[in-house]
C-alpha cells in the first residue's frame, strides 16, 4: 500500500473562526518541521504549488504583481486574474484568490516554522475551507519531507477524511450545522 492510500488526516485542530459581522476569517496555525526558507518555497514555487495547493500559478508568487490562479479539482476549472499584494520573503505572502483574501505568516519556531494562514471565506463554506486547507497543508508537510504524498483537492478529498474534518470544524466553528443549512450566528 502506498504512502497515499495510507494517508488520513488527524482530528481538526489549530483553527479558529474570526468574526466580524458578514465577513469571517479563517486563521490556520500549524507547525512544520521545516525552516521557513523551505517552506517558503513551496508557498511560492509553481512547481511545488502543484503538488499541494488547490491551485495552480502560473507564475512564481514570491514577487508583488498580477499572477493567474487556477483552481483545480473542481467540476470546471476557475481562472482567477489576481494580483499578489504583499511579500516579505520568508516571513509573509499577501494575494488574493477570487475574491479572498490570503495571507500567509511564516515565524522561525527551533528547527522548523509556525506557518499561520488567514484566508477570508464566506461563512457558509468556512468550515469546508478549514478542511480543505488541513488536507492541503498535511501534504504540504509531507512534500516538504521528501515524502510527497501527492495533491488531493476537490473531490479526491472526499476519499480522506474531508466530510469527517469538514464536520468537525463545522462544529469548532458554530458556524454550519454539518447536517443542514448554516446557522445564524450567536452574537
Amino acid at each position: 500500500m502506498s504512502r497515499r492510500e495510507n494517508y488520513k488526516p488527524g482530528p481538526a485542530a489549530g483553527a479558529e473562526v474570526r468574526k466580524d459581522g458578514e465577513n469571517w476569517t479563517l486563521v490556520l496555525v500549524r507547525e512544520l518541521r521545516h525552516p521557513p526558507t523551505k517552506v517558503w518555497q513551496a508557498l511560492t514555487d509553481p512547481t511545488q504549488l502543484r503538488e499541494w495547493a488547490p491551485f495552480d500559478a502560473d507564475r512564481s508568487l514570491a514577487a508583488v504583481g498580477p499572477v493567474r490562479l487556477t483552481t483545480v479539482g473542481a467540476p470546471t476549472p476557475v481562472i482567477s486574474e489576481t494580483r499578489v499584494t504583499r511579500v516579505d520573503a520568508p516571513k509573509l505572502l499577501e494575494y488574493r484568490w477570487g475574491d479572498n483574501d490570503m495571507r500567509w505568516q511564516l515565524e522561525p519556531l527551533g528547527d522548523g516554522t509556525r506557518l499561520t494562514l488567514w484566508h477570508n471565506i464566506d461563512r457558509r463554506f468556512i468550515s469546508m475551507g478549514a478542511a480543505g486547507w488541513h488536507i492541503c497543508i498535511d501534504v504540504l508537510d509531507r512534500l516538504l519531507a521528501g515524502e510527497p504524498l501527492g495533491r488531493i483537492v476537490g473531490g479526491e478529498a472526499m476519499k480522506f477524511d474531508w466530510p469527517r474534518l469538514n464536520t468537525e470544524y463545522a462544529k469548532q466553528f458554530g458556524a454550519v450545522s454539518p447536517d443542514g443549512p448554516p446557522k445564524v450566528p450567536r452574537a
